[in-house]
């Protein structure tokens, strides 16, 4: 029961989290955001080292570095795929892949699942599925390039959660903080990078207005079948586009703050359900429910922003919640 709570809050204050960043993102670019919140996450963390404590071992380090890796490189592919194919096949797509992953994994060590238990994982997945399904209208096609960015950004995501059931029992948020600096450095690098291109190349894609780990960014297709009629035009659009990009109004970076805090809270408490429990398993309990994270973004979405649930989201937020009371009386 608890190792579902846990994994439930940590689900949820993921949500929340990416609902932040994605308000975030609405003025500065997904990378620059996704770096800062990384950065602020170790705040909270490092609060909570002297209670918890810190085990430096070399596996708790090792954990955290695979952990910090991971998901930096799940992030980036998830913007690269999402800026050569349509969000809503991608980011489903993505959200099933972190949530099999480790599943995969458990049962490829002999982990052997109840009757119950399998029921409800699966009932799980399609609720990912439903709930992170989104309308799409930018008219991008699947590619197989895209299909296979965003599978392997879903096993970036997947690995997080390996990389925390590796952590050593006594290792408290030594992980955490090795995961988080190790996800600075990487983010940071990126941020880097964009500007050198930015500033000797064509313009990085923008990143629209979408809350999440679905942050999209512009197709570059859409923008290279404009005509040379409309050219000046693009050029003065992308450049009012990149001075919004730059700016980081208070509203930003409250968004920002909060994400990288309630980012970091959400890491503790996957890593804490993931050794709360005793038995084969909760690995792949905590790696589904840990992927039901849309669910605390579409319903902030649509509390806060007033922004419309499909039926077929609040389809799969029913089927989350049947599976979850499952998956505890499992």
């Amino acid at each position: 029961m608890l190792t579902v709570l846990l994994g439930l809050t940590g689900a949820v204050v993921y949500g929340a989290a990416d609902f932040l960043g994605g308000l975030a993102a609405r003025r500065v670019r997904a990378v620059r955001v996704a770096a800062a919140a990384a950065a602020l996450g170790l705040l909270p963390l490092l609060a909570g080292m002297p209670v918890v404590g810190a085990g430096f071992s070399g596996q708790a380090v090792l954990a955290g570095v695979a952990a910090g890796v991971s998901g930096s490189v799940a992030v980036l592919l998830l913007y690269r795929a999402l800026a050569v194919g349509p969000m809503s096949v991608l980011s489903p797509l993505t959200a099933v892949f972190a949530a099999v992953t480790p599943v995969v994994v458990a049962l490829v060590r002999g982990t052997v699942l109840s009757v119950p238990a399998s029921v409800a994982l699966v009932v799980a997945v399609v609720a990912v599925v439903l709930v992170a399904a989104v309308r799409d209208a930018s008219g991008a096609r699947v590619t197989v390039t895209g299909v296979v960015t965003a599978a392997v950004a879903g096993c970036g995501f997947g690995g997080i959660v390996l990389a925390y059931d590796a952590v050593p029992a006594d290792a408290g948020v030594a992980s955490l903080l090795v995961a988080r600096v190790v996800q600075t450095v990487v983010l940071g690098a990126a941020v880097v990078v964009v500007a050198l291109r930015r500033t000797g190349g064509p313009a990085d894609p923008g990143t629209t207005a979408h809350p999440g780990r679905s942050a999209a960014v512009t197709p570059r297709s859409s923008r290279s079948s404009r005509s040379s009629r409309s050219s000046r035009s693009s050029r003065s659009s992308r450049s009012s586009r990149s001075s919004r990009s730059s700016r980081w109004s208070r509203r930003a970076v409250v968004a920002v703050v909060a994400c990288g805090l309630l980012d970091a809270l959400a890491n503790a408490c996957i890593q804490a359900a993931l050794h709360v429990g005793t038995d084969d398993a909760t690995l792949p309990v905590v790696s589904v429910l840990n992927a039901l994270y849309p669910v605390g973004t579409v319903v902030l979405a649509g509390v806060a922003l007033r922004e419309r649930l499909t039926g077929v989201q609040w389809t799969g937020i029913a089927l989350a919640f049947a599976a979850s009371v499952g998956l505890a009386l499992a």
